[in-house]
């Protein structure tokens, strides 16, 4: 494992102070990786109520579900291809000024954008152009941010920051909808006004970060290749604790993306009798599993063996798929869809913390950007297979379905590396 790190060519110039010698602070007062963590807070709100905010302008203004779920489609594509871009300039341009490049760019594009809703002048190739612009600087703005914490924690603490970043995850996705629906309640033009407010915020805070968000950047006279914009793949590929982690969160997305999850639960309540009501408890109740486990996940990785978190992830969800086939009604599919993703993110925390400590600082981003593309490019194709087989099929072959594909990626954890997996603090000190 040491033999393959010391393979990659390292980053030039010196490490930041955080992660040498200077006493160790509790994470909670470390004020720079705070304030990036709300800022990103901020930046994820916005997103978040954007993404539930164009589907509603969009049935509101045409009426139309299939052009509602191509925005949909084009923002995930959009953000997936856009990851790579956004890993490379966080290698090779200054972190914080591509940050705020993308929070400012999408404030002036939402402010232009509740603007021409006021005045009545947006039309569905303006509400395509705004939302897969605002994904393109999303996908950017991602790796940036996620490569600058190796330089704003000590290694001792990625894993805890990681385990942060899941809180941040979870409870933007939460609040999005519901802040959205009630902004649009109110005024069609109030959801993307509120979530410019958001960018403005969050690119206020990232000036408020004193330490250096990165320890150097590529030399200008570097040519830009090929090669070098995809490394982030081969070092992927050629690390043996990362590669079988994200061929499992490529097999697991593939079979439990948010979204898919979501249509399925949502087709077989309604198949079942489900009225509106139950339908929404049921998806509230998978939906808050996530936010447990991310409140958990800091507990978690202080007190259970990564080895056997990244097991007990992998192999509950092809049983709580199994447990979704023969459920007995739609409660019951939302607290079984709840346990699953109530240990992702665990195992995300684990991952990225892999990442921040076995990966320089000069690699950070393109590795990040590739991990993004690889986690998000199977959930459009398991969202279409799942609505293929509920229409063919019905729901039990749906589950049994997710069952045989995530058991299938549960056996990458099997490894002889996965079944003794160091801590990422102490992978930082190898």
């Amino acid at each position: 494992m040491t033999a393959d790190r010391d393979r990659r060519p390292p980053p030039p110039g010196p490490v930041p102070p955080v992660n040498g010698a200077e006493e160790v602070r509790p994470l909670i007062r470390n004020h720079d990786f705070q304030t990036l963590w709300v800022s990103r807070f901020f930046a994820g709100l916005g997103k978040e109520s954007g993404e539930v905010a164009y589907p509603l302008l969009v049935l509101f203004l045409a009426g139309s579900a299939t052009q509602a779920g191509a925005i949909g489609s084009a923002q995930a594509a959009t953000a997936m291809v856009a990851a790579v871009a956004g890993g490379v300039l966080a290698d090779r341009a200054d972190r914080r000024t591509v940050l705020l490049f993308c929070d400012l760019g999408r404030l002036a594009l939402l402010a232009l954008f509740a603007l021409l809703l006021f005045t009545g002048k947006v039309t569905f190739p303006v509400i395509v152009a705004v939302a897969v612009g605002s994904s393109a600087m999303m996908g950017v703005s991602n790796p940036v941010a996620m490569a600058s914490v190796k330089q704003l924690v000590p290694a001792s603490q990625v894993s805890g920051a990681a385990a942060q970043n899941q809180i941040r995850f979870s409870t933007t996705t939460a609040l999005g909808a519901p802040i959205a629906g009630s902004l649009f309640s109110l005024g069609r033009a109030l959801p993307f006004v509120t979530e410019a407010l958001a960018y403005l915020v969050s690119a206020a805070l990232v000036l408020f970060i004193r330490r250096p968000m990165q320890a150097c950047r590529a030399p200008a006279r570097e040519r830009w290749t090929l090669r070098g914009t995809v490394g982030g793949f081969s070092l992927l590929a050629a690390d043996p604790i990362l590669r079988p982690m994200i061929l499992w969160i490529v097999g697991f997305n593939l079979a439990f993306s948010q979204s898919g999850a979501f249509l399925a639960l949502i087709a077989t309540a309604e198949a079942q009798g489900a009225g509106h009501v139950q339908i929404g408890l049921t998806v509230s109740l998978a939906g808050s599993g996530g936010l447990v486990g991310a409140l958990a996940a800091g507990a978690v990785l202080r007190w259970v063996r990564p080895s056997s978190a990244f097991l007990a992830a992998a192999w509950s969800a092809p049983l709580c798929a199994l447990g979704l086939a023969v459920a007995p009604n739609a409660v019951s599919l939302g607290v079984l869809l709840g346990l699953v993703f109530a240990v992702v993110p665990c195992v995300n925390a684990l991952f990225y913390g892999y990442v921040a400590a076995s990966v320089g600082d000069g690699y950070q981003g393109r590795v990040l950007g590739a991990v993004m593309f690889m986690a998000l490019v199977s959930q459009p194709v398991g969202i279409l297979g799942i609505g293929i087989v509920f229409d063919r099929a019905g729901p039990t072959w749906v589950f049994l379905a997710m069952a045989g594909l995530s058991a299938l990626a549960a056996l990458f954890t099997l490894s002889p590396v996965m079944r003794d997996l160091p801590r990422p603090e102490e992978l930082a000190g190898t």
